[in-house]
């Protein structure tokens, strides 16, 4: 569906890094500018893992849906947290929203993030060894060979957790969006947009300002602080 024409009055988002507002803006750049930081595409107002799943469906979503995350970017600012099961939860989310609608040679992959990514939050939170989410528990079902095969491929091995949250976790984010990106039998876009949108709103339950308004700006604002990006901006 293209939604470009209902959000005209929002910038363009662009793909890619751009050297200043005038030039146009991904996501996160749009962020870190509404933020007041210095402009960049890792400002330190959002949590890293979401500030890289925004930077990936910014990328990964078409010219025509882009602009449908702009009315999101406000919401990424200030959440954040030094809590690190955060950074599995938000690579677990993505891997579960990607597991039931990836293609088999992605779905292996996805199958051992999930039980990796659950094996550290029992270790993080204090879980009973081999606890599962509701919406893990659903994602594998939706592929039970693989989710055993992956099982037994995992066997009792452990990560240690400073690698996980370092190397694991962003690739499993990377490796999720780019599954979804690629599905030919879903509307990716859409399923893209909605992952960000209910990441944002578990972080905000786990900080607390669920019930509290979620920033916004009129379109005119938008207008006047940054440019839309022209078809030179997307890289």
């Amino acid at each position: 569906m293209n939604t470009a024409g209902t959000y005209d009055s929002l910038p363009l988002l662009g793909r890619g890094r751009h050297r200043n507002p005038r030039r146009g803006a991904c996501f996160m750049e749009l962020a870190s500018y509404l933020a007041g930081e210095k402009w960049s595409d890792h400002p330190a107002c959002t949590h890293p893992t979401l500030a890289l799943m925004a930077r990936a469906i910014n990328d990964l979503t078409t010219n025509a849906a882009r602009p449908r995350l702009a009315v999101l970017v406000p919401s990424v600012i200030g959440l954040n947290s030094t809590d690190p099961s955060w950074t599995v939860r938000i690579a677990l989310r993505a891997a579960t929203t990607a597991m039931p609608i990836a293609a088999d040679d992605r779905q292996q992959t996805l199958a051992v993030a999930i039980v990796g990514a659950e094996r550290m939050l029992d270790d993080l939170e204090g879980r009973p060894a081999g606890t599962l989410t509701p919406r893990s528990v659903e994602a594998l079902d939706a592929a039970p060979r693989t989710a055993a095969w992956a099982r037994e491929f995992a066997g009792d091995a452990r990560i240690r957790r400073a690698r996980f949250l370092r190397d694991a976790a962003p690739s499993i984010v990377a490796v999720s969006v780019q599954a979804i990106a690629e599905s030919a039998t879903f509307d990716a876009d859409q399923v893209m947009h909605d992952l960000l949108s209910d990441t944002i709103d578990e972080c905000r339950v786990w900080d607390g300002s669920a019930d509290l308004p979620v920033p916004s700006l009129v379109p005119e604002d938008w207008v006047e602080r940054v440019r839309p990006a022209g078809p030179t901006s997307a890289a």
